[in-house]
């Protein structure tokens, strides 16, 4: 079984922490199929330190997410300590993660995120940090490298290990790719075999047999499930109980993607009121649908729905009309 630091995971499927998307109510769901650790999106630092309230509201943990790792962001060593230190003492998250992966300008332009891939040296003396100031295990998020000129995946996370960092993941892929191309699962198996602490690896597990194969190819502990579980968390049962005893369960129905659709609407309502949540849930609820018959349709409406209860009827009548097979067949 995988652990990191004090923490054991009941399975090595992770949830990764998808900026705008993994909050508490679609953790909640992630947990309820089985996911063995889930990830809250990034926050950061200099929103903690000053106490921002949508900051702070991000930083809010349902007991029922437990095992969560709570990742935190920011540039300079003052700020990350001061945030971790404040996540360590005032929140239930029980890992504390640092992103080193994402690429968007906004981030790696104030020195964060994946800007740190240049530097062993600096995620050395960050991490070392971090760990220093906190009691709980901290872990990093990284790519593979800024880009194919500048792959130092190998001695970033030998500088994690060394700064007393718990575990690594892993996504196969440069910051200039974006979210575009091929991951490489090979720079993990390499990384696999260069630290002692734990690798998860991450990038294009779309399918059980992916995450099957990512870990029997790379040798990793744990496999991350980013995009692939979008509407879908499913792919995070179906992958857990896969591994388990090489069964492959069942795609979901159209009714049953609904239903936990219409479920996850209700979390969201809780968490962040009607309002909010309607504008939110547009998103998710188009990744519910689709590549489902009649989809295409579907996301159309549910994209211009200003109303809860006219969000609700949609996908209740949808379901209904694909139990009885009255949806128009048609791509989606």
């Amino acid at each position: 079984m995988l652990k990191i630091g004090p923490v054991e995971l009941k399975n090595r499927v992770i949830l990764a922490p998808m900026a705008g998307v993994c909050n508490s109510a679609f953790r909640l769901i992630a947990k309820r199929f089985g996911a063995g650790l889930v990830c809250a999106e990034m926050v950061a630092d200099r929103g903690i330190i000053h106490h921002n309230k949508r900051t702070m509201n991000m930083l809010y943990i349902d007991d029922r997410e437990k095992p969560l790792s709570l990742q935190i962001f920011g540039g300079s060593r003052e700020t990350l300590v001061e945030a971790a230190k404040y996540v360590d003492k005032n929140t239930n998250a029980d890992i504390i993660d640092i992103n080193m992966g994402c690429p968007v300008p906004k981030v790696t332009k104030c020195d964060a995120g994946s800007k740190w891939l240049l530097d062993p040296d600096k995620i050395y003396e960050m991490v070392a940090a971090v760990v220093d100031a906190v009691d709980k295990p901290v872990t990093v998020k990284m790519r593979k490298g800024w880009d194919d000129d500048h792959i130092f995946a190998i001695r970033n996370a030998q500088a994690v290990e060394r700064a007393g960092g718990q575990a690594v993941a892993l996504h196969g892929r440069t910051r200039v790719q974006m979210y575009e191309g091929n991951a490489d699962w090979d720079i993990i198996r390499q990384v696999k075999e260069s630290v002692g602490i734990p690798v998860i690896g991450n990038g294009d597990v779309r399918t059980p047999q992916d995450a099957k194969r990512m870990l029997e190819t790379t040798g990793a502990d744990g496999v991350m499930i980013g995009r692939g579980a979008l509407g879908n968390p499913w792919m995070l049962y179906r992958t857990v109980k896969y591994l388990e005893n090489g069964v492959l369960c069942p795609e979901p129905t159209a009714k049953e993607k609904v239903d936990v659709c219409l479920f996850h609407f209700d979390q969201l309502i809780k968490l962040k009121g009607e309002h909010l949540a309607v504008f939110e849930m547009r998103k998710h609820a188009a990744w519910y649908v689709k590549g489902l018959r009649g989809g295409n349709e579907i996301r159309k409406k549910i994209n211009i729905c200003e109303d809860a209860g006219q969000l609700r009827e949609l996908l209740k009548d949808y379901a209904r009309a694909s139990e009885q097979d009255l949806v128009p067949a048609g791509q989606s």
